[in-house]
């Protein structure tokens, strides 16, 4: 299949874009697109993000029958749920962006799995401590849903910056032109940065470094508690 761009560009909005044509078809410009079941939005993650959020609660609502089930243990509920329903939510985290907003979708969208589990409303007034305290009697120490993402994200970038492939050159290419003015959207690599304290360069060196990115990703992924209230 022959592959063919033209020269021309249209500016639209201040972003430039090039007339891609496969076998002398021009393809269609969209604003966000579904690719191997994940949205690719120019919106940034907050789609996918809000879309995975739905999937995963439908399949919580599913499940309710095994959540209510009395002879199943609490411990055998929690495990149920982290690779029946979690496994929903963190497909294809890796490439996420995330934001401020984002990141509090994902520890009320946690809550309320473990509040659903429980069988306990929010009317009941019991705080998010105390529920991540009953968890984890039940299963022992363990990583959050937050924290988990920021894992899996930071160990692909690792996993990227050592390899020698396509996604690397993405990850690391740069193209002409530079930001427009204003408030600048959240990049990926932004988290990357946030999360280490490091400079983006200064993170490649550091990937290349099995062990060393390895201590660098359980340090860098901590999520702070949010305040101890009944709101998930």
């Amino acid at each position: 299949m022959e592959i063919s761009t033209e020269k021309t560009k249209l500016m639209t909005n201040n972003n430039i874009m090039s007339d891609i044509r496969v076998n002398g078809q021009a393809l269609d410009c969209v604003s966000s697109f579904k690719y191997l079941g994940a949205i690719v939005s120019d919106e940034g993650s907050k789609k996918e993000v809000l879309a995975r959020i739905a999937q995963t609660t439908a399949a919580l609502t599913q499940l309710k029958p095994i959540w209510k089930d009395k002879n199943i243990s609490l411990g055998s509920k929690v495990r149920l749920l982290r690779s029946l329903v979690i496994s929903i939510f963190l497909y294809a985290c890796e490439s996420w962006t995330l934001t401020a907003e984002i990141q509090q979708r994902i520890q009320s969208l946690e809550m309320r799995c473990y509040r659903r589990l429980l069988g306990i409303s929010y009317t009941q007034h019991i705080t998010n401590m105390e529920i991540r305290q009953r968890i984890s009697q039940a299963i022992g120490r363990h990583d959050d849903l937050l924290t988990i993402v920021k894992k899996r994200k930071l160990r692909w970038y690792g996993h990227i910056t050592r390899s020698s492939g396509l996604a690397k050159t993405i990850l690391q290419g740069t193209v002409q032109g530079g930001r427009k003015r204003g408030r600048q959207k959240k990049r990926w690599e932004d988290n990357i940065q946030e999360w280490t304290q490091l400079r983006l360069s200064e993170t490649v060196r550091a990937a290349e470094d099995r062990e060393r990115w390895r201590e660098l990703v359980d340090r860098s992924s901590v999520v702070p508690q949010r305040p101890s209230g009944v709101m998930g």
